[in-house]
């Protein structure tokens, strides 16, 4: 296969995973009927968001996690048919086999890197990694790492900072391994110990929360009783968020970073303490394609603004935005739950207009 076979023979099995500390990556393996990331995409969060090609965001539950191997297994989105892809063989590669990375890249959706294998076998605290020269960055962690046959043959795990594409991903042999020990357990939350090995479950943990076979501390992926909030003016945002009708799990894309849809519109909230504003981005549709409506749409724009109190309209690249920026100290539940009302409502109300007056196109989306 060619690598935009491989690419398209994957999109909708690859996975967008988020959490209130970062996002990553995962991918579908239908025949255990389970999502595949990293343990450290996941954290210590037992629920996450996630996303696909194929279904809207959706919370999904974490049933498995493997500290020394770096892996972590998802509940799959019910009722959504997803493609099936296969499991390779690991002891069939050699150093200098032709390889590609997919993930998301910095929130660059559907990346694919192609590259060959370094080292088919390089040694990191006691466990093999494939050794690849495909470029592999923050977002890709928890990818699949695909032959030219299209089948999976590790799970895209770290890279070395600094050094020049020196990336690393966990052979599929222990993913195989990891998962034919947790699927008679399946929907139980468990967790592999990190000194031993022994598959550590709800049913067989110690009273204490350690592991019956060794000892060593254990921690199943348990929904706690009272979920963490954030603090400030995250906390903030997120109470407006709820005020508003909108679940803040599924809007949570990262520290400080959440996203939310209203009608057509998609709306980005931002918060950056460093510069200490807050700032709400509607993205609504794309300019017009035919270029006589681009000069009376600039107009309406520019008077729009003139007309609108605390809304900008502005055009970034060929979508058309529309924009509300607070300073947090200034922010309270009650203001800002006015500010981001009117521009949920406007959003939705310009991105019916604009494709109707000006023959404005729908915004693309990955």
């Amino acid at each position: 296969m060619d690598p935009q076979q491989i690419i398209e023979q994957y999109q909708k099995a690859i996975i967008q995973i988020a959490t209130a500390g970062g996002t990553g990556t995962g991918f579908y393996v239908k025949e255990f009927d389970l999502i595949v990331t990293n343990a450290h995409v996941v954290a210590e969060d037992a629920e996450v968001t996630i996303a696909g090609k194929a279904f809207d965001k959706a919370l999904s539950r974490v049933w498995y996690t493997d500290r020394k191997h770096d892996l972590a297994f998802l509940q799959a989105p019910a009722g959504i048919e997803l493609p099936e892809i296969r499991l390779g063989q690991y002891d069939q590669m050699k150093d200098g086999d032709s390889v590609v990375a997919i993930g998301h890249p910095y929130g660059l959706n559907y990346t694919a890197t192609q590259g060959v294998i370094s080292k088919v076998d390089r040694i990191r605290e006691g466990i093999k990694y494939i050794q690849i020269d495909a470029a592999i960055n923050p977002g890709n962690s928890g990818g699949p790492l695909v032959n030219m046959s299209g089948e999976i043959i590790g799970v895209n795990s770290f890279i070395i900072r600094g050094g020049d594409n020196l990336g690393f991903a966990l052979p599929v042999n222990y993913l195989r391994e990891a998962l034919l020990m947790y699927l008679p357990n399946k929907g139980q939350a468990s967790t592999r110990c990190f000194s031993c090995g022994y598959l550590v479950t709800t049913t067989n943990i110690d009273s204490a929360k350690y592991c019956p076979s060794c000892g060593t501390e254990a921690k199943l992926p348990e929904v706690p009783e009272k979920e963490v909030e954030p603090v400030g003016a995250a906390k903030t945002i997120e109470e407006i968020l709820k005020e508003l009708g909108k679940d803040v799990r599924l809007a949570r894309e990262g520290v400080n970073n959440w996203s939310v849809k209203e009608g057509s519109a998609k709306i980005k909230i931002t918060y950056n303490p460093d510069n200490y504003f807050i700032a709400g981005d509607a993205y609504l549709c794309q300019m017009p394609a035919d270029a006589t409506k681009i000069k009376p749409l600039y107009q309406f724009l520019l008077e729009e603004n003139f007309r609108t109190h605390g809304l900008v309209l502005s055009c970034v690249k060929q979508n058309i935005v529309l924009s509300c920026i607070m300073y947090d100290l200034d922010m309270t539940k009650e203001n800002g739950a006015e500010a981001f009302r009117n521009l949920f409502k406007k959003a939705d109300h310009y991105d019916d207009f604009l494709k109707h007056e000006y023959a404005c196109t729908e915004r693309l989306e990955e």
